[in-house]
């Protein structure tokens, strides 16, 4: 293990003969020399766009858990579309567009008529929670001339809303799955009975982890499958040909074998993610390799939430095979919140505001497709913008991890070609961390990219150099312009 060495500001620092100055300043600086300083380091960034990626993109959840205005929500999505492209964001994930049981208060995850996307007046309401029909296509078609892809949520392991009816596998007892025109599903496409659920005359259920088992659909039924993807008529090719989704985030896939997620892809294709709620790699890396569709990285989002909150100890960050993206990579969905995790009052199950930064950081420069939560963009905006710059353009190559313990993190991504990479520098202790590095950059000066740190190393003939993060945030070098 190299040496922590603590900042001395204004100091300038002897490392086998190289002469590496630091920028930083000391409390009692004025005004102006920060200034300076600053102007300094932020004249020496190269212009990032010659490094796009032509795998460039991040994914963004365009929703919260109850979201407001109600009814227009996909208005509030539109007008910022613009500001997404302008971001780097290739591909947004909308709520579950059916109308739900819950009429204008659903967030869609009680599906009762999938193909009510906001023109049937039931459940109270026309209009779904998010919106129209029309605003909901008028949207769609403002993200694709923006090329930005659109994503369905699909919720297709449990029903709500319908009517009462005996169910004889039941011994006769009341249950809520009869949908039809009168009761749930007054589109009169993909009526449903009994039948059409577990248990029934097939098998008894599909899945041991059954969320609403009493109107728990059975994709067993060929009826069911046909609806839901199979045929020309089924939901999925409703809204893909007709509202022009591009792809799918399938809601709760441990309700049902991954199998029906491969069945579906293999016939309407696209993008597709699966919400695998499991923070067991092995879980999530059988999940894939059986469905063929990547999954969330809820082992990731664990171990940050693990490392940054709870432990308040790095190291784990540093350790292989603790997280889909390690073993994984292009079948890794990163994020650290979404609408589950924000709302839960068990503070185990999300990371904490003051860490999202943090957090985002790592992401944005690993491998794994990133997720930015809306809420968390609106917060944080101008940081996550720069990540989001730096994921498009300099996180490339090979990883390499240079250090990990209890209050650092440091790793390297290898570039190709021109592309020079990256070094992040995670630092969760209250004082600035400077660290020994080699990097792959000789006799270069470097910037951090970040904003977060003012000072301009040099390496030395052999990439060897110094460089710091501050207390509580992160840095993001990379050579300085030419």
């Amino acid at each position: 293990m190299k040496k922590t060495i603590n900042i001395v500001p204004k100091t300038i620092l002897l490392l086998g003969g190289m002469v590496l100055g630091f920028t930083g300043c000391s409390e009692d600086d004025n005004d102006a020399n920060n200034s300076e300083a600053i102007v300094t380091s932020q004249s020496l960034k190269m212009d990032l766009t010659q490094y796009k990626r032509e795998d460039a993109g991040v994914f963004m959840q365009a929703f919260y858990w109850d979201v407001e205005p109600k009814g227009g929500w996909y208005d509030e999505i539109s007008i910022r579309i613009e500001d997404y492209k302008a971001s780097g964001i290739n591909r947004i994930w909308l709520p579950a567009p059916g109308k739900g049981a819950s009429g204008g208060y659903s967030m869609g995850y009680d599906p009762s008529d999938y193909f009510d996307v906001g023109e049937f007046d039931q459940h109270g309401t026309v209009e779904t929670r998010f919106g129209s029909r029309e605003e909901l296509e008028n949207l769609i078609q403002k993200a694709h001339a923006n090329d930005i892809e659109v994503i369905a949520d699909i919720v297709m392991g449990h029903n709500s809303g319908g009517g009462l009816q005996a169910n004889p596998y039941r011994g006769n007892t009341k249950v809520y799955t009869l949908f039809n025109e009168q009761n749930g599903n007054a589109s009169g496409k993909f009526n449903r009975s009994y039948e059409h659920f577990h248990p029934n005359d097939i098998l008894e259920y599909d899945e041991d982890n059954l969320f609403y088992p009493e109107t728990d659909l059975s994709h067993h039924k060929q009826y069911v499958q046909d609806w839901l993807w199979g045929k020309d008529y089924s939901v999925a090719a409703f809204y893909k040909n007709e509202l022009g989704f591009d792809g799918w985030r399938f809601d709760y896939v441990k309700s049902f074998a991954p199998k029906w997620v491969k069945a579906w892809n293999d016939k309407i294709g696209g993008f597709s993610v699966g919400e695998n709620f499991d923070g067991d790699t092995q879980v999530l890396k059988d999940w894939v390799d059986a469905s063929g569709s990547p999954a969330f990285d809820f082992a990731c989002f664990y171990r940050l939430d693990e490392t940054l909150d709870r432990a308040k100890d790095l190291t784990a960050l540093g350790e292989a095979d603790n997280m889909l993206r390690k073993i994984a990579p292009k079948m890794a969905v990163t994020f650290t919140a979404n609408h589950d995790t924000e709302k839960d009052e068990n503070p185990d199950n999300r990371i904490s505001y003051g860490n999202k930064l943090l957090a985002y950081s790592y992401i944005l420069t690993h491998d794994g497709y990133p997720t930015i939560f809306y809420l968390d963009y609106e917060a944080f905006k101008k940081q996550l913008k720069t990540l989001i710059e730096i994921y498009n353009t300099l996180a490339i190559g090979d990883l390499e991890i240079i250090e990990a313990n209890k209050d650092e993190y440091i790793m390297k991504r290898n570039g190709k070609g021109d592309n020079p990479g990256l070094i992040l520098y995670m630092n969760i202790s209250k004082q600035t961390k400077q660290r020994v590095v080699k990097t792959n950059w000789k006799n270069k000066t470097l910037v951090d990219y970040t904003n977060n740190s003012r000072a301009t190393p040099s390496t030395d003939s052999e990439g060897n150099t110094s460089i710091e993060a501050p207390a509580g945030s992160y840095s993001i070098w990379s050579i300085a312009k030419e």
